[in-house]
């Protein structure tokens, strides 16, 4: 996965729970066309819900690879719920919680809250703008009987690089 949307983990419980967090910069050009001004309008960069929804389900993929050691590769296989109240403008940051539901030899559902962190010069905010339902499948234990390659495609070198950076050590 060439494009992370998330910045950093900050807490790990294997086999249990994940939070990461994205800190949403005017510096990404995503929010540039999202939306841009037009007609006497300004513009109003917003962090796109499709990148938020996967912003949570690499926060709940990592916490499933994490819990066995990365051997799998794990694929999102189903959003089953995404509510969102809020946007997230520049300068804001979503803390994204994910929790294993249920997990066996074929895959994992989760389930992750969304929570938005407003900066100000007197503290921050943190309030909770939206729900995620996911489930994973564990691709070399798919049903089709496809093969797939040996290495694992799915977790490469980002994701190695963002798990070292917060801390976190591993097998993979």
């Amino acid at each position: 996965m060439r494009w992370m949307w998330i910045d950093r983990v900050v807490e790990l419980v294997p086999k249990q729970r994940l939070v990461a967090v994205k800190h949403v910069s005017l510096a990404e050009e995503h929010l540039h066309d999202h939306f841009p001004a037009s007609d006497g309008r300004p513009a109003l960069p917003v962090m796109p819900a499709s990148l938020i929804v996967e912003g949570c389900a690499q926060t709940a993929g990592i916490l499933v690879g994490h819990a066995e050691d990365f051997r799998e590769k794990v694929i999102l296989a189903k959003i089953g719920k995404f509510e969102i109240s809020r946007d997230a403008l520049p300068g804001h940051t979503l803390r994204y919680t994910a929790t294993i539901r249920q997990m066996d030899k074929v895959g994992a559902s989760t389930v992750g809250t969304i929570e938005l962190i407003e900066h100000t010069a007197t503290g921050s905010t943190a309030t909770t703008i939206g729900a995620i339902d996911l489930m994973f499948s564990h691709l070399d234990n798919n049903m089709s009987g496809q093969q797939f390659p040996e290495h694992n495609f799915v977790f490469g070198e980002s994701f190695r690089t963002l798990l070292t950076s917060s801390g976190i050590s591993g097998n993979w």
